[in-house]
């Protein structure tokens, strides 16, 4: 066989043993959220990366969720009751507000803030070399689709108050 047929052949096969090893792979079981079935998650789940940092998306036996990783490293739900105000940790990743629970860690649970419905991704940073707020920069674009309503405010926000303006000397 000359080498352009080979490798003609090999270009035609190779989406087959793909789709062999996804197969393979085992289904991740998880528990859709309460709200899984709005229209906005659908949105959601469509614009989803394939990999998250090198991390193969796997499929799941629950509406509006996605894993990566093998084991799962990375879960996402979409659904889940948005968060009301709270004192827990607030980090604005390319344009969205996530709340950070760490109340399990090395296993963190980050949910959108400020979007109906909510977004919960939890992430288990045993599996991800320590990483956690990267892959929310990677979820931005899927997850930007739900319309923002409300945003993280600091302290100053809250109480009013204001950084001092330096005024000139002379």
């Amino acid at each position: 066989m000359n080498s352009k047929l080979r490798a003609g052949v090999l270009a035609a096969l190779a989406p087959l043993f793909l789709l062999a090893v996804v197969a393979c792979t085992p289904t991740v079981p998880l528990t859709p959220a309460a709200d899984a079935t709005n229209p906005d998650c659908a949105e959601v789940i469509v614009r989803l990366p394939h990999s998250l940092a090198n991390e193969a998306i796997r499929q799941t036996n629950a509406q509006a969720t996605s894993a990566w990783g093998n084991p799962a490293a990375i879960l996402l739900r979409c659904g889940v009751t948005p968060p009301g105000p709270t004192k827990d940790v607030c980090h604005t990743v390319s344009g969205i507000d996530w709340l950070r629970d760490s109340s399990k860690a090395p296993v963190y649970v980050f949910t959108t803030f400020g979007r109906v419905p909510a977004v919960e991704v939890i992430v288990d940073s045993r599996l991800t070399n320590g990483q956690g707020t990267q892959y929310l920069d990677e979820l931005a674009n899927a997850v930007g689709s739900i319309k923002q309503t409300s945003k993280c405010l600091s302290r100053d926000d809250v109480l009013g108050t204001e950084t001092p303006t330096p005024s000139p000397t002379g």
